[in-house]
């Protein structure tokens, strides 16, 4: 069964980061405010850099890291759901992609191959 994306508890966080020794060094607690900033400063930075690399395809991210841009906008749609914001897949989509999806997909989107077929075929069994 897949984990739930997206759920992270609502705590603070120590981040732990290596010296030049590789000896483990706490960084000061990170307060939930500062945690959600990070957190959306990494989204925004994720969905940007997706947008410059139209030459990647959803079907080689399923492929090798079992989520796409349409899984990001979903993800963004049922959080906006949980915070009572209504928001359609279509606009989701646009968040993300950066264009209306139909746009995207004709300008962007190529035909998978028979093996990238295959591969997410194989892929789709396993977290289902």
């Amino acid at each position: 069964m897949r984990a739930a994306v997206g759920k992270l508890p609502a705590r603070t966080i120590s981040m732990t980061n290596l010296n030049s020794a590789g000896e483990d060094r706490n960084m000061k607690d990170i307060d939930q405010q500062t945690q959600t900033e990070l957190e959306a400063a990494a989204f925004r930075t994720l969905v940007e850099h997706l947008r410059n690399r139209t030459d990647v395809q959803n079907i080689d991210m399923m492929n090798l890291a079992g989520f796409c841009r349409n899984c990001l906008s979903r993800w963004y749609g049922e959080a906006a759901a949980e915070k009572g914001i209504e928001l359609s897949k279509d606009d989701a989509r646009e968040i993300v992609y950066g264009m209306p999806y139909a746009e995207w997909r004709d300008k962007y989107q190529t035909e998978a191959t028979a093996d990238q077929q295959a591969k997410f075929a194989d892929e789709i069994k396993k977290v289902h």
